[in-house]
């Protein structure tokens, strides 16, 4: 049965063209563990893990087990990093889906190694990847508290300790103090390591912002410093967009973030159609409370999408949508499942003609960054607030 026409549209050759760019970014310095999670930023675990895949991309980043099993349906022979961990009662999933998890507390590990003793896994075959916070306090064990967590990893027990990371919470500071800061916090960590007579395979660091600034090359020095291997973790620039840095005093900005810019392209487009248009008189009261009143005669156009499909009410009487490639201001309040454009100084404006909520549309474009920028948000938030129910589809 066909839907209701909210969509979203995903290029997944595009997902695969930006892999390969980053991949020559980051080359020969570190491997490239793509991020998937949360639905992909909103885009579609399954259509942009195959995509990731079939570009090249050997390792996958999803937030919890269930959707590493998600991802393992579509992607059989890909490492999957669980990033959010495990939760009571999930080990078993986990080692049954051969996933990776990341860990920092001791009940997560008891959770993986009870789950491994049981299916009967041999010694040194559940990766794990330990997280260390070095300066976020989010995720990620105290370096101080770090020497019976190390001791979990012996010889006789199942667990693995395939990789070591911690999280660069100001990549996108372009002075690079903080990051410079958490480096080495970490290296002291990884001290820790060698002390303690382990070794991990990586050294697991930095996402999309790392990338760009040019960290692969001293994130690679430090991972061969303790006889590791770099790794990172693109995410919002695998589907399209480079994130936006805060500039150093001198207001320098990375070199590679400018040559991303000219080479990502954006992956997904959210589109619906009118479903009806209407002429009003002067004084028409439109939406939810009366926040728009017409000041003219106008026409309005009617859409099948409102803030159940993500369409943030904020933008309501601040935004507009394109419609046969010129914007119509958004009147009213944004409804649950509708909202509401004017179409007065639009010729021929008629039901069945497509509105680009994100996306391009003749000479004019609308970014998740212009929504982003209105909603006083993010566009990781705009892109993953894009609801379920909003179908998506290859193209």
């Amino acid at each position: 049965m066909p839907t209701r026409p909210c969509w979203v549209e995903i290029r997944t050759q595009s997902i695969e063209e930006n892999f390969r760019f980053l991949a020559g970014q980051a080359a020969p310095h570190a491997e490239l563990l793509a991020i998937v999670k949360a639905d992909a930023y909103g885009h579609g675990l399954a259509l942009c893990a195959y995509a990731a895949v079939r570009a090249g991309a050997r390792w996958l980043g999803v937030t919890s087990v269930e959707e590493g099993v998600a991802a393992r349906a579509v992607c059989p022979d890909a490492g999957i990093l669980v990033i959010g961990g495990v939760f009571p009662g999930q080990g078993a999933a986990l080692a049954a889906h051969r996933l990776a998890a990341v860990a920092w507390e001791p009940w997560q590990l008891d959770e993986m190694e009870s789950a491994a003793v049981a299916a009967g896994l041999p010694p040194q075959s559940l990766p794990v990847h330990l997280e260390i916070d070095t300066g976020m306090s989010r995720q990620g064990a105290d370096p101080a508290a770090l020497p019976p967590l190390l001791a979990r990893f012996h010889a006789a027990s199942p667990l693995k300790l395939d990789g070591v990371m911690t999280h660069l919470f100001a990549a996108d500071e372009a002075d690079g103090v903080i990051t410079a800061m958490q480096m080495d916090r970490m290296d002291r960590a990884l001290e820790q390591l060698s002390g303690a007579g382990l070794w991990a395979e990586w050294l697991n660091v930095g996402a999309s912002a790392a990338l760009l600034a040019g960290q692969a090359a001293a994130l690679a020095t430090l991972a061969a410093r303790h006889g590791m291997k770099a790794m990172m973790r693109p995410g919002l620039v695998l589907y399209g967009l480079a994130p936006e840095f805060l500039t150093s005093i001198e207001g320098e900005q990375p070199a590679l973030l400018s040559a991303a810019r000219g080479r990502l392209k954006p992956v997904l487009s959210w589109k619906t159609r009118v479903t009806g248009v209407r002429s009003v008189p002067a004084g028409t009261v439109v939406g939810y409370n009366g926040t728009f009143v017409a000041t003219e005669p106008m026409r309005l156009a009617l859409l099948p999408a409102g803030y159940a499909d993500g369409l943030d009410r904020k933008l309501g009487n601040r935004f507009g949508l394109l419609v046969r490639g010129q914007r119509a201001p958004l009147v009213g309040r944004v409804s649950m499942d509708q909202s509401v454009i004017d179409v007065t100084e639009i010729p021929g404006v008629a039901p069945g003609d497509e509105v680009v909520i994100i996306g391009v549309q003749g000479d004019e474009a609308i970014t998740a960054f212009d929504h982003a920028r209105v909603c006083d948000t993010i566009v990781w938030e705009v892109f993953t607030r894009i609801g379920p129910r909003v179908p998506r589809i290859a193209v």
